[in-house]
């Protein structure tokens, strides 16, 4: 770590509880980024409502123009904007269900891809408007290794999170469980470790 975390948001999408890998270590993670740091808890796992059409027609009407039906459809999604706006760093626990990511975490990438509030379009194309925070991807699956064919989890969240401006991404890798869970965990705490040094 180049600076100090001193507001987090812990972004947790894993469907299991106290078993989760994701959950386990990326919790672990915040608490040795910094104890003393402002952690927000976003449990995605526990229900993200999915956009419709009259969600996406009150994000594309002018925030001057809205009605208050407009806003009330918006509400949620602002909450989660915000938090993403006042953090410096984001831990997501990703864990990889069928080669992609938790149906729950890409409901939120939804929710908080925003024109004029998370991106712009420009004349050079879109523009992330949320810079100068890190994020950490805690990745845990039962066979599919990061960066193979079969993984589109982490690259769709690369992705996503540098369409709305956070570049600055590490993964921390306790995949392929399959092999030996004990291995996988030993070796995403080593880095745990190093990087919170």
């Amino acid at each position: 770590m180049t600076s100090l975390a001193t507001s987090i948001l812990h972004i947790n999408s894993s469907v299991r509880g106290k078993q989760s890998s994701t959950r386990t270590l990326s919790g672990e993670f915040v608490t040795a980024l910094n104890p003393g740091a402002v952690v927000v808890e976003r449990n995605v796992a526990a229900g993200i409502p999915f956009i419709d059409e009259d969600w996406v027609n009150a994000n594309f009407t002018p925030a001057e123009d809205r009605t208050d039906e407009h806003r009330q459809k918006l509400a949620y999604s602002d909450s989660l904007v915000q938090e993403l706006k006042e953090a410096d760093t984001i831990v997501i626990g990703l864990p990889i269900y069928n080669f992609g990511i938790p149906a729950s975490l890409k409901a939120w990438v939804d929710m908080i891809a925003r024109v004029r509030l998370t991106f712009n379009y420009t004349e050079n194309g879109p523009e992330g408007l949320l810079t100068g925070k890190h994020a950490f991807l805690v990745v845990a699956s039962g066979g599919t290794p990061i960066g193979s064919d079969l993984d589109f989890a982490t690259s769709y969240m690369r992705q996503a999170l540098g369409f709305v401006g956070i570049q600055d991404i590490t993964i921390i890798d306790a995949t392929e469980t399959g092999k030996g869970a004990d291995d996988a965990l030993a070796r995403a705490r080593e880095q745990i470790s190093q990087l919170a040094a």
